[in-house]
C-alpha cells in the first residue's frame, strides 16, 4: 500500500481510538509508520532528503521503542504494509500530519493519567513525535529550496 493511504489510515485509527491503550498503540503504529517511511526515502528518496530520512528513521525508532508494541498480528501493522512511498512531498505532508496529532493525543494522556510510568512513557513519545516532525519539516524545506532553485534559472532564461 502506499505511504499517503496508510497516513491517511492511521489517522483515522488514532481519531477513532478510544480508551488511553488504545491511542498509545495508534501512536506506536504512527511512529513505525514514520520510521519505515524515513528509511525508504533513506534509500530510494532524493538525495538531498537522505540524511534527515535517516534522522527520521532514528527519532521514529525512538518513538517506538518508549511505546509498548501493540498486541497485533504483524500482517496488521501498517508499516509492514508499505509497499511504495509515491510523491514523496505528498506524504511528507501527510505524516507530518499525522505526527502532530499523534503529539496532541499523548498530551491528553499523559494529562490524565493515573500512574507516572504511563505519564513519562507519554512524554517520551511526545518529545519523539515532536522531533520526528521536525525532521518531516525540514525535508519538506529541502524539497522547496529544491525546486525553487531548479526554477530561478529557468526564469532568468526566459
Amino acid at each position: 500500500m502506499d505511504a499517503v493511504r496508510l497516513i491517511v489510515t492511521s489517522r483515522r485509527a488514532l481519531a477513532g481510538s478510544g480508551e488511553a491503550p488504545q491511542t498509545m498503540a495508534e501512536a506506536w503504529q504512527a511512529q513505525a509508520l514514520a520510521q519505515a517511511i524515513g528509511s525508504r526515502l533513506a534509500v530510494s528518496g532524493p538525495p538531498e532528503l537522505r540524511g534527515e530520512a535517516l534522522g527520521l528513521t532514528e527519532l521514529a525508532g525512538r518513538g517506538c521503542g518508549v511505546l509498548d508494541r501493540p498486541d497485533v498480528p504483524d500482517t496488521d501493522l501498517r508499516a509492514a504494509q508499505l509497499s511504495e512511498l509515491g510523491d514523496a512531498r505528498q506524504a511528507l505532508m501527510y505524516l507530518g500530519g499525522l505526527l502532530g496529532e499523534v503529539g496532541i493525543a499523548l498530551v491528553g494522556i499523559a494529562s490524565s493519567a493515573d500512574d507516572e510510568a504511563t505519564y513519562w512513557q507519554c512524554m517520551e513519545a511526545i518529545d519523539a513525535a515532536d522531533e520526528s516532525r521536525d525532521r518531516v519539516l525540514e525535508m519538506l524545506r529541502r524539497l522547496t529550496d529544491r525546486d525553487l532553485g531548479e526554477a530561478l534559472p529557468e526564469r532568468e532564461a526566459g
